[in-house]
């Protein structure tokens, strides 16, 4: 059986947990071991195979995507009086590597502060172009698109970049910005 390794935390959580259902199958004489009835056991197996598909899947990241090559996209919103978001394309060296579409609820926890991890990516050391454009209502209730651009160098450590929207209320229109942290 060929398994992929994208799929391995979900196949071994679920081969455990048929592991340990056949195991307290055959075990049916005896409905109470150690004190604990089967609905408990079941529970306790339960707990034991989510906290093993939990570190099954960082280990997962931990092993696609290595420090020494690993880039982190993140998304802050300021209040929103001047622009309203609906989706943020994202290319890394002229590829687009995501494009997202925002519902209501994900836009408020943004406004409350909330942060997006919006992509992980492996790069190779060098020089790298990351342009992000955010797709939306802008101010008089307009059509807005507009994007920001950042030139990065890729080192061995890991990078985390941060696109933000702030409102400016010099100007009265939102700021698009790309730093990296």
């Amino acid at each position: 059986m060929k398994f992929q390794f994208k799929t391995l935390p979900a196949n071994f959580a679920f081969i455990c947990l048929m592991l340990s259902v056949n195991t307290y199958s055959q075990d049916t004489a005896n409905t109470h071991v150690d004190g604990q009835s089967m609905t408990q056991q079941l529970q306790s197996l339960r707990k034991e195979v989510i906290a093993l598909n939990r570190d099954l899947f960082v280990l997962e990241e931990d092993l696609l995507f290595p420090s020494s090559t690993q880039v982190v996209v993140y998304l802050s919103m300021d209040v929103g009086t001047y622009f309203d978001l609906d989706s943020v394309e994202l290319k890394l060296d002229d590829k687009t590597v995501t494009h997202y579409l925002y519902t209501e609820k994900q836009i408020k926890a943004l406004y409350k502060g909330g942060v997006q991890k919006l992509h992980l990516d492996n790069l190779g050391q060098g020089e790298h172009e990351l342009t992000a454009f955010f797709i939306g209502k802008g101010p008089e209730n307009r059509e807005y698109k507009r994007a920001t651009s950042l030139t990065f160098s890729k080192t061995a450590e890991p990078v985390s970049l941060e696109l933000s929207i702030v409102d400016s209320s010099v100007k009265q229109q939102p700021l698009f910005k790309a730093v990296e942290l």
